[in-house]
């Protein structure tokens, strides 16, 4: 069961607070379950279709071609919550429409889910604002995500950073990447992770780029996080 602490942004009085392994076996049961029941297997790459409609299965409207700009340039995701009723989410259009962007779509795919699977029931919970932000309510029913935050928001944006997480998890889920992992390490008799901006850890983030069809930064990441990649020598095996 998931643990509540005091929300120190004041959007909330108490806010959801999730261990890493936490939302990892969340969206690894969830995405397995979900391919599963699409294709009869979870394979990967995940689909970028496959992400529109895990998001539409949960949202009231997925929006793939908004106009963001009025937010603001590094816009590229928004998530509308409206307590009652089922999240709307909104991708900025030059993400759909440059073919060369398509990683980047399916990260701010991934990372809006998030927000509508781990967050949306929040506001049904907590509907109305505290009074501090109530001249602000509107706005703190709309979740803004900008491209630096995507992927690794700082760990006080909780929502973000929940969300980023989440971006990883589905599109790279644990048990996956991490029998690539060990399947790379026993090739290269490492008894060890690879490090990080050495020619065998960037051939890791390489395999993984190109086993989930995810961006370079995504994909180092998301090893990183998960211990898989080191910026420090000698560390044990996925210890």
């Amino acid at each position: 069961m998931v643990a509540y602490v005091r929300d120190q942004t004041g959007r909330f009085h108490n806010r959801p607070h999730y261990e890493p392994a936490e939302l990892d076996g969340e969206c690894e049961k969830l995405i397995s379950a979900f391919l599963n029941k699409t294709h009869g297997e979870a394979r990967f790459p995940i689909l970028t279709e496959d992400l529109k409609n895990l998001i539409e299965s949960r949202a009231d409207t997925l929006d793939v071609y908004a106009d963001l700009t009025d937010l603001g340039s590094t816009v590229e995701g928004v998530t509308e919550f409206r307590p009652g009723k089922k999240p709307r989410v909104y991708i900025a259009k030059q993400l759909t429409e440059d073919v060369h962007r398509e990683n980047r779509l399916r990260t701010t795919l991934s990372h809006e889910f998030g927000h509508v699977h781990f967050h949306g029931y929040l506001w049904d919970l907590e509907p109305a604002p505290a009074p501090a932000l109530a001249q602000t309510a509107g706005a703190a029913q709309k979740i803004i995500c900008k491209r630096d935050t995507i992927l690794d928001a700082r760990a006080s944006d909780w929502m973000e950073w929940q969300a980023g997480y989440v971006c990883g998890a589905i599109l790279m889920p644990k048990g996956a990447i991490t029998v690539l992992c060990l399947q790379h390490a026993k090739a290269a008799g490492r008894y060890g992770p690879a490090q990080a901006n050495t020619p065998e850890g960037l051939d890791l983030i390489a395999a993984v780029k190109n086993t989930f069809q995810v961006s370079e930064e995504a994909a180092r990441i998301r090893l990183l996080k998960l211990q898989l990649l080191t910026d420090s020598p000698n560390r044990p095996l996925f210890g």
